[in-house]
C-alpha cells in the first residue's frame, strides 16, 4: 500500500516537471480541445464575415486606381489586426488563477507561451486562407504575378499572415496583462482605434506624429500591402472625377462658357490624362516602392513585433505568482 503511494507521487512529481518540449505538447492539446469544445472556432467564421464585407465594398477598386488601392490597403490591414486581435484578447485572463496554480507546481511559462505561438500562428494561418478565399471569390482581382514568389497570392497571403499574427501576440501581451476579460475587451478598442489612427496611410498625422507609424503593426502593415500592390504606378482618379463633376459649372462667374466646352476647346480626354498624370506622380509615396527589399523589410518589421511581444508575454508571466489581484 505504502509502496504504491509512493509510485502515485513519483508518477504525480514526474508529470508536473516534465521538460518544456513535452509541457509545450500538453498545454498546444489543450487549446486544441478548447478550440472544438469552447467554441474558440468562431473566430473563422467572424473572418470570413469580416472579409466578405471589405470585399464587397473593395472589389472594384483594389488594385485599380491609386486612391482605390490605398484605401483598400487600409482596409484589409484593419481585416488581418481585427482577426489577429480577437483571436488572443481572452485566453490567457481567462484562466489566469489556473495559471497560477500551474506555475507554482511546476510549469513553464515560457513552453505556455510557445504552445500559445503555436497555437495562434494556426489560427492565423487558417484566417489568412479564409480571408484570401473569401475576397478573390467576390471579386477583388490579384494580380497573377508576385514579386518574391511567382504567385502573388503567397506573397500577399504571407502579408496577411505577418499583420494578423503581429496582432495577435500584441493581443495576447494584453491579455497577460489584464486581470479580467473584461479589462481586457476593455482596453481592447482603444488599442485598436490607435493602431488604425497611427497607420499612416488614410489620415493625415502632424509631422510629430509620423514616427509613432514605426511602432504600430498597422504602419508596416499598410505600407507592405500598397508596395505589393505597386500603388505608386496606378493611375489617380480624383482629379478627373472632379473635372467631370465640374462639366456643367462656368469657368468664371463673368462668363458663359462652362468647363465641358473649355474641355472640348483643349482636348479633354488629352486635358485628364495629363493632369491624372501629374496627380498621380504628386501622390507617390516612397514608401510604397514596388521593390523586392522595401517588402522583405516590411515582413522583417511585422516579424520583430511578433517576437517582441511574445517575449513580452513571457516576462509578464513570469510575475504572475507576485499579483495579488
Amino acid at each position: 500500500m505504502a509502496e504504491d503511494k509512493t509510485n502515485t507521487i513519483s508518477q504525480e512529481f514526474k508529470v508536473r516537471h516534465r521538460g518544456r518540449g513535452a509541457q509545450i505538447g500538453i498545454y498546444l492539446g489543450k487549446m486544441l480541445r478548447m478550440f472544438i469544445y469552447q467554441n474558440d472556432w468562431k473566430v473563422l467564421p467572424m473572418a470570413a464575415l469580416i472579409a466578405g464585407m471589405v470585399g464587397m465594398v473593395l472589389h472594384r477598386r483594389m488594385f485599380v486606381t491609386m486612391e482605390g488601392t490605398q484605401v483598400g490597403s487600409f482596409a484589409l490591414v484593419c481585416v488581418c489586426i481585427w482577426n489577429g486581435f480577437f483571436n488572443s484578447i481572452q485566453v490567457i485572463c481567462r484562466e489566469r488563477d489556473v495559471i497560477k496554480r500551474e506555475h507554482r507546481s511546476g510549469m513553464h511559462i515560457s513552453s505556455y507561451v510557445a504552445s500559445h505561438m503555436l497555437y495562434q500562428a494556426l489560427l492565423c494561418l487558417l484566417q489568412t486562407g479564409i480571408t484570401l478565399y473569401v475576397t478573390y471569390v467576390i471579386g477583388i482581382e490579384y494580380p497573377a504575378q508576385g514579386l518574391l514568389t511567382p504567385w502573388f497570392l503567397l506573397d500577399i497571403g504571407i502579408t496577411f499572415f505577418l499583420i494578423t499574427y503581429a496582432a495577435d501576440m500584441l493581443s495576447l501581451w494584453i491579455s497577460s496583462l489584464s486581470h479580467s476579460t473584461t479589462a481586457a475587451m476593455t482596453v481592447m478598442p482603444f488599442i485598436l482605434i490607435f493602431q488604425l489612427i497611427f497607420s499612416g496611410g488614410l489620415f493625415n498625422l502632424p509631422n510629430w506624429a509620423d514616427p509613432i507609424t514605426n511602432y504600430t503593426v498597422s504602419g508596416p502593415g499598410m505600407k507592405v500591402i500598397a508596395s505589393q500592390a505597386d500603388t505608386n504606378n496606378l493611375p489617380s482618379v480624383t482629379i478627373g472625377n472632379l473635372l467631370d463633376q465640374m462639366r456643367n459649372d462656368k469657368v468664371t462667374d463673368d462668363e458663359d462658357m462652362t468647363f465641358g466646352e473649355l474641355y472640348s476647346i483643349v482636348g479633354e480626354q488629352q486635358l485628364k490624362e495629363h493632369i491624372s498624370e501629374k496627380a498621380a506622380h504628386a501622390r507617390q509615396n516612397p514608401d510604397y516602392e514596388n521593390s523586392r527589399s522595401n517588402i522583405v523589410s516590411y515582413w522583417f518589421d511585422l516579424a520583430g513585433f511578433v517576437i517582441l511581444f511574445a517575449l513580452l508575454t513571457v516576462i509578464t508571466l513570469e510575475f504572475i505568482d507576485k499579483d495579488k489581484r
